[in-house]
């Protein structure tokens, strides 16, 4: 049984659970490199849950006939004719809709959501259920990157009336989501600000991850959706390197995603077993940071390495983070993808380009 999605019209303030700071040494990265890596905060230091209440809005956007479930969080309820804040957009994967991603909760392992921590940095975050996922319509579609494109171009008129602001966005996408940020920003240039591609994957070469996938690629080009169980979820924590994430965190998301069914939509993975590069290096002029964990098994740092040296910004970053694996969003050392991401999205501007 699907929960039930709140209409655009019907969508009310929601406060947070209560959830204890957030550890104060999170903040802007000395990273004006183009290649950098991170080192690990305290070990052993969990990061704490936030104490504060957020102000939460769902809203519905269409695509045709197809709905589009909108997330948002500030710290605060916006106000007309105040300065408006940042507009951040995450983006999911897969195998995960966009709350059980970027909003879980954890239970005694500390902060996991990023939608907490970047609106305590001062976003205004949004997140979108792509087609097929989560509170969205499902339909007889593929939900691939072409279709994630549609999705966001569908949910950007809803921003921008909401936030009075019609472009710049930030973006975060994750894996798939990060091929379907690159796509959207080549489309859009003008709509996206600061990207983020986190565990992205280019040509998939001598990619184990891929490589392992393709054995399936007649199952995805016949069938519209693909089995999701538990143990699949599962498998995300633990296919690449062992001791890379908290065992909680997997019971955790089986119980957030798992009562939107166990299929999810084939597209993306036909597309990353038959279709890469789906968007070429040299067609995304916004500022990018690649970001990915030293075992990611999605892609080598030599192929992710040959995409960043074909960007046309010189205003990129190439980040590796110790101790990680495929999902940054939900590794143990996920305060070192926070930091690195918040550090790229926050530079100021430069002085001189020449």
């Amino acid at each position: 049984m699907r929960p039930e999605a709140e209409s655009e019209t019907e969508s009310r303030v929601n406060q947070s659970p209560d959830r204890r700071a957030v550890l104060a040494g999170i903040g802007v990265a000395a990273a004006a490199t183009a290649t950098m890596s991170v080192a690990s905060p305290q070990a052993g230091a969990q990061p704490a849950v936030a104490t504060e209440t957020f102000w939460n809005q769902r809203y519905e956007a269409m695509k045709g006939n197809v709905k589009l479930q909108l997330y948002r969080r500030r710290l605060k309820a916006p106000v007309r004719g105040e300065r408006p804040l940042p507009v951040l957009i995450m983006v999911h994967g897969s195998s995960m809709s966009t709350m059980p991603t970027f909003d879980l909760t954890v239970p005694g392992a500390g902060e996991y959501s990023m939608f907490n921590v970047f609106a305590k940095y001062g976003y205004d975050v949004w997140g979108i259920d792509f087609e097929g996922y989560g509170r969205s319509s499902v339909t007889p579609g593929w939900s691939d990157i072409k279709s994630g494109v549609a999705d966001l171009a569908a949910m950007a008129p809803i921003v921008e009336r909401e936030t009075g602001q019609r472009g710049g966005y930030h973006m975060i996408g994750e894996s798939s989501g990060a091929l379907r940020v690159a796509a959207f920003a080549a489309q859009y240039p003008d709509r996206a600000g600061r990207l983020v591609f986190s565990a992205y994957t280019y040509t998939g070469k001598d990619s184990p991850t891929l490589t392992e996938r393709a054995k399936n690629l007649k199952f995805y080009q016949e069938n519209n959706r693909r089995p999701r169980p538990k143990e699949m979820l599962e498998s995300i924590f633990t296919r690449d390197k062992a001791g890379t994430s908290d065992p909680r965190t997997a019971a955790a998301l089986v119980a957030a995603e798992l009562p939107f069914g166990d299929t999810v939509p084939t597209g993306t993975y036909l597309d990353m077993t038959s279709k890469l590069p789906i968007i070429e290096a040299s067609a995304i002029k916004n500022p990018v940071l690649v970001i990915r964990g030293e075992h990611d098994g999605i892609a080598t740092e030599a192929d992710l390495l040959d995409f960043y040296n074909k960007l046309p910004n010189s205003d990129r970053q190439f980040v590796t983070l110790p101790g990680m694996a495929h999902t940054l969003v939900l590794g143990t050392n996920r305060e070192l993808f926070w930091y690195a991401s918040h550090s790229f999205l926050n530079m100021p501007k430069p002085l001189v380009t020449v």
